[in-house]
């Protein structure tokens, strides 16, 4: 009778045993954001976890003049044992005119359509139920893509190759194109809404419906996510200098051309690329026109340049520098070193006579002072002591950090120029614009990107409302010419209210409509489309007010050189101008067919269009199940998993993660008490 007992309190023992570790196992093997450390990313298929789809990416650009042509090639790898979709979020340029997608199977590929966006959405959903190799590119943000490929084979290799259009940057007498690689992970607030719309880590919430689109998982490091870049570049004049700020190139000059490669053949996709050529010193262009005829419309591309530095004298009105400093978690490492190096250094290019306040957020903001002060040794010093402590951690609520700049009392004595140091990492980019723009006044904003991987749209898209100009840096050892640069932005006046007139007799429908400020060693760039060509004679007239009085310059229209892409370059920014229309007003009445119409015109990804590609052969079998993967982003260089994923946290869903663990640990709790009980048990009744 003894025995009897004792086998059914060990067999008690045993059931409470299997019902407490089953859900404590169930903890370990979730894809938490920690394990990813590891390299690899665990996903629960039909039979179990396997390991995450890997990727690599091959880019191949062709620059031509002001525009370049870029060719992104994302290899999918399914090293599992089962049939996958692969779901990547991705970054590119801000001004990424996505037009062209290619599924390759083999030695064929599959060109893919542009359509509106829920009709994309149901062929590929059809595709992908009939066992049909397909694909799907689509918008999440203007610098953030997804790319959904479905059934891939066990074992199997599929590349989607995707082609953009994007104008080059010209500053400072230098030329300069950037190809993010990886995005550091948004932060997200709000209110948790009932349902999610995509497979990200984070809650969809009332104030970013979209959250579950934005943010894959991350991993810190990864046997996959490797990059190979080629770069081919035709400036049409001799250059001096072809240099890559953050990757050793290899450079090859061929009559005028060069030719650009990666001296490691392939590099961790873990920090943004960036090229750089410098013509041989002459005289800085004061304009320049490129064009392109499609469908017997002219299409031209239009920069024109500031007044030189010596013409443009100091501001004779003091400034007051206001100086915002990002200090959440996904400023951790490089970039808090970089942000206060930066800050430093605006604080000592203070002259006698301006003032200042320096601003710090994360989870909470906090000023220096309550208002600026004057900017004399005394209060620098303070300044100075208050940056070196600064630490990095918390989340990135940015609002309350502007809305004190800009609505703190101005005085009228003094030039108010807002310096706003972050990267970025935010999903709530329109509600920031819509703030700037209703709380700007007299100010102008300024935006410093910092990090390996900063959010380049919200921070191009802020300084455009604050009416300023953006900066990237993005390493340490470039902080003082860099911020050298904007600070002779900032102590000479800019062009204001600018007026283009075109020549009588030409409909003209150009964007920006409203043309920005120009500023010191940065021209403006307009897309026109025309109605008819441009005559013998004609000019363009720029005019605006300058701080000693009027400009004005006439430019011949004479003989542009063609270019492939710029009425591309058009349609892109007359979506950009729309979709600023559609967020103004809150409505997307009248809007969103004008957008679709336009992309559908030129073949362009946007919010409402989307690239569709499908296999006519079904290759799945028909009994096979498929199970969907999100393959994760590779975390930005010199940021710190524990700095985000912990707590508290940048962008991450922190409370569930902590929630999680406790529950894990209490489950443990108890099956170690289960286990003792059922022990003293057997001993009790053993005697």
């Amino acid at each position: 009778m003894k025995r009897s007992k004792t086998k059914i309190h060990a067999w008690k023992a045993r059931l409470v045993l299997l019902l407490l570790i089953g859900p404590v196992l169930a903890c370990a093997s979730e894809p938490m954001p920690d394990q990813a450390r590891s390299g690899s990313l665990l996903w629960q298929m039909q039979q179990g976890y396997t390991t995450a789809m890997l990727l690599n990416t091959d880019v191949d650009m062709q620059i031509s003049g002001l525009v370049a042509r870029v060719s992104v090639r994302q290899e999918f790898h399914n090293e599992g044992s089962e049939w996958v979709e692969g779901i990547y979020v991705f970054p590119l340029s801000e001004n990424a005119a996505v037009d062209r997608m290619r599924l390759h199977i083999g030695d064929r590929f599959i060109e893919g359509d542009v359509q509106e966006k829920q009709h994309a959405e149901k062929t590929y959903e059809q595709a992908k139920q009939a066992g049909k190799k397909a694909s799907l590119v689509q918008q999440q943000r203007p610098n953030l893509f997804t790319t959904s490929v479905a059934n891939v084979a066990p074992g199997e290799r599929v590349v989607v190759e995707i082609e953009y259009l994007e104008d080059i940057r010209y500053e400072n007498g230098r030329f300069s194109i950037r190809f993010p690689m990886t995005l550091t992970p948004r932060y997200i607030s709000g209110q948790p809404l009932a349902d999610k719309v995509g497979n990200g880590w984070s809650r969809d919430t009332d104030r970013v419906p979209d959250a579950s689109l934005v943010t894959p998982p991350m991993v810190a490091g990864s046997r996959g996510h490797k990059m190979t870049l080629t770069a081919n570049v035709n400036a049409g004049v001799p250059l001096a200098t072809v240099v890559s700020r953050y990757h050793p190139v290899s450079v090859a000059e061929d009559n005028g051309r060069y030719r650009v490669t990666l001296s490691a053949g392939q590099v961790a996709m873990d920090h943004d690329f960036e090229l750089d050529w410098q013509p041989v010193p002459a005289a800085a262009p004061r304009a320049m026109l490129f064009s392109e005829t499609i469908e017997d419309q002219p299409h031209h591309l239009l920069m024109v340049m500031p007044p030189d530095q010596n013409e443009a004298p100091a501001a004779l009105m003091p400034r007051e520098m206001i100086l915002i400093i990002d200090t959440s978690g996904s400023m951790h490492g490089v970039s808090i070193a970089e942000a206060k190096r930066a800050v430093h250094l605006a604080l000592k290019s203070l002259h006698a006579g301006d003032r200042f306040n320096v601003i710090e957020f994360n989870s909470s903001t906090n000023a220096l002072h309550r208002a600026s002060v004057a900017a004399n040794p005394s209060n620098i010093a303070d300044a100075l002591n208050f940056v070196k402590q600064l630490r990095a951690n918390g989340g990135t609520e940015m609002r309350p950090a502007l809305d004190m700049a800009l609505s703190s009392r101005a005085e009228e004595t003094h030039l108010r120029q807002v310096v706003f140091i972050t990267d970025g990492s935010v999903a709530y980019e329109d509600e920031m614009f819509s703030m700037i723009e209703d709380k700007l006044g007299n100010a102008r904003l300024f935006t410093v990107g910092i990090g390996s991987a900063p959010n380049s749209w919200f921070m191009r898209r802020a300084a455009e409302a604050g009416r300023g100009s953006y900066t990237f840096i993005s390493a340490l050892h470039e902080v003082r010419d860099k911020m050298n640069a904007l600070f002779r932005k900032l102590e000479h006046p800019q062009v204001t209210d600018i007026d283009v007139q075109w020549p009588s007799g030409v409909a003209i429908d150009s964007y920006p409509q409203t043309i920005p400020d120009l500023y010191l060693g940065e021209p403006v760039t307009v897309k026109i489309r025309a109605s008819g060509e441009f005559r013998a004679g004609d000019t363009v007239s720029i005019s605006g007010n300058f701080v000693t009085g009027g400009w004005s310059k006439n430019l011949s229209l004479q003989s542009p050189e063609k270019s492939e892409g710029i009425g591309a370059l058009w349609a892109r920014a007359r979506i950009a101008e729309l979709m600023e229309k559609e967020r103004r007003s809150g409505s997307a009445a009248g809007l969103r067919a004008a957008i679709v119409e336009t992309a559908l015109a030129h073949h362009l990804v946007s919010k409402y269009t989307s690239l569709v590609a499908v296999d006519k052969t079904p290759v799945r079998p028909g009994g096979d199940p498929l199970s969907s993967e999100q393959v994760p982003n590779l975390m930005p260089y010199g940021q710190s998993m524990n700095a985000i994923f912990g707590f508290p946290a940048t962008a991450t869903n922190a409370p569930m993660l902590r929630m999680t663990g406790i529950a894990c640990v209490l489950l443990a709790l108890l099956l170690f008490t289960a286990l003792q009980v059922g022990r003293r048990t057997h001993r009790v009744h053993a005697i």
